[in-house]
């Protein structure tokens, strides 16, 4: 079932102020990969497109990565961490199971007035907080929230299994969300869920369910799992009329869509699942050549590279799409505002 967060006619218009990402400084080549995982050179790029990934250093956490990302944000929006009144961050590997990894990054911001909170939607997660920021800014004239992904996929990949290990890497990126001229910002927002596919992607071990022993651990149950026939299958059957339901519920085509930013989970699928979708007149925004699969990163890591450079016009039109564990889908329309960069938020 799908979930509209906010209709604009009856919420102040609410955007993305401010872009920021982080990504650590070790690069892991594919040529490195392939030979832990045992295949033959040339073949981790002609299945997924993947030339490098980045690995955090033994002394980064996720938070480490985190307040990175945040503090670029910052930046360029012109703030500092006192003007956050909402701090979310997702992931799907915190630095503990507690506290939440948000109230780390806000120790490290020194943003004493910002409520935190964690969300957990895999790769779909980055979507489903803006969703949950901009209801509560919506709420609070003049408020800014601070959203963050972030994820080191590096502690829980299994080399064994070159089916995972080779697409994941680690990165961490950000938005700020505030007020934005009327006409801009995020117009309209869907999450989905599919009952039945959580066990698509999973970690086995860890939780309540399975507490870690020293049997799970032999067993390798901590490591991250997935079904990759089965998570492409969803991807293609249930994203493209998620994406044409919501652009065309806010009154628009799939033609007029300016810049397409998919979760970058593996190039070959995506070059398919930009035709699946009817996207092919769109900018479709890449970085996992250079970074890889970094989960929940992935979105606003990519959305701060076009932003930076430069790529994205006063009122282009951006269609953000997240889809992961659970099995996910978080879908988001904006109206880019140029204005809304530093100027409007000093």
């Amino acid at each position: 079932m799908a979930v509209t967060a906010f209709n604009t006619m009856i919420a102040p218009p609410v955007g993305i102020l401010a872009t920021g990402s982080y990504l650590p400084a070790l690069e892991v080549g594919s040529d490195e990969v392939e030979r832990l995982v045992g295949v033959e050179p040339g073949w981790i790029e002609r299945k997924t497109r993947i030339r490098a990934r980045r690995r955090a250093a033994p002394e980064e956490a996720t938070s480490d990565l985190a307040a990175q990302a945040a503090a670029s944000a910052l930046a360029q929006a012109g703030l500092d961490a006192d003007s956050i009144d909402y701090l979310v961050v997702s992931t799907s590997t915190g630095d503990h199971p507690m506290p939440p990894t948000s109230s780390l990054v806000q120790s490290a911001l020194s943003a004493a007035r910002a409520a935190c909170f964690d969300v957990n939607a895999v790769c779909s997660g980055f979507v489903y907080a803006m969703a949950l920021a901009r209801g509560l800014v919506s709420l609070s004239p003049g408020a800014h929230a601070l959203v963050v992904g972030a994820d080191i996929y590096s502690r829980i990949l299994d080399f064994g299994d070159r089916r995972t290990a080779v697409l994941f890497g680690d990165g961490a990126g950000a938005a700020v969300l505030g007020p934005v001229p009327e006409g801009y910002g995020i117009i309209d927002l869907d999450l989905v869920n599919h009952r039945g596919t959580e066990k698509l992607i999973r970690i086995e071990a860890g939780g309540s369910r399975r507490p870690p022993t020293r049997e799970t651990v032999e067993a390798g149950e901590h490591y991250f799992r997935m079904d990759g026939r089965g998570v492409r299958d969803f991807v293609m059957e249930n994203v493209p009329p998620t994406l044409a339901a919501l652009v065309e519920r806010a009154g628009y085509g799939l033609d007029e869509v300016d810049h397409f930013v998919p979760h970058q989970a593996n190039g070959v699928l995506l070059d398919e699942l930009v035709g699946r979708c009817g996207l092919e007149g769109a900018r479709t925004l890449h970085t996992l050549e250079r970074y890889g699969n970094i989960g929940s990163a992935s979105v606003p890591v990519t959305l701060d590279e076009v932003n930076r450079a430069g790529s994205l016009a006063d009122g282009d039109l951006v269609l953000l799409a997240g889809f992961g564990g659970g099995m996910s889908i978080g879908a988001c329309l904006l109206r880019w505002s140029g204005r809304a960069l530093g100027e409007e938020t000093r």
